[in-house]
């Protein structure tokens, strides 16, 4: 099996994180962190994405990692100069910290990925 490459060109974006607290969420997870995020193909090759791999690191030191088939149901594919923009979130009882990446393939079928820059996650009042 061969490594993933990390490739040049490939880049995720944060473009806007939403706080949301109350609703329908869990008593224990009260906060949620809808993020809107778009994936740019810089890269001189076509990419498919195929899955992401998120790491929530909470302030009590604990860890969550979620990983998983596809972004949002989808897989997309990004020619050069191409984009996917997609918006999902996190619930949480606690601030902490997201980072994670995407995965896939380009054309000739070599595994890339592409890392997800990390952003806090603060409880406004907290």
């Amino acid at each position: 099996m061969t490594a993933s490459l990390e490739l040049p060109g490939l880049k995720v974006e944060l473009d806007k994180l939403v706080y949301h607290h109350g609703g329908n969420l869990p008593p224990d997870q009260p906060h949620a962190f809808v993020y809107h995020l778009t994936i740019h193909n810089g890269s001189d090759r076509t990419v498919t994405l195929l899955g992401r791999k998120w790491v929530i690191e909470h302030t009590d030191g604990t860890r969550l990692v979620v990983e998983g088939d596809k972004i949002v149901g989808e897989t997309p594919t990004l020619a050069p100069g191409g984009h996917f923009s997609y918006n999902s979130y996190h619930v949480t009882g606690q601030p902490g910290r997201a980072h994670g990446s995407f995965h896939g393939h380009d054309e000739l079928g070599r595994r890339v990925f592409v890392r997800i820059p990390a952003f806090d996650m603060e409880i406004p009042g907290g």
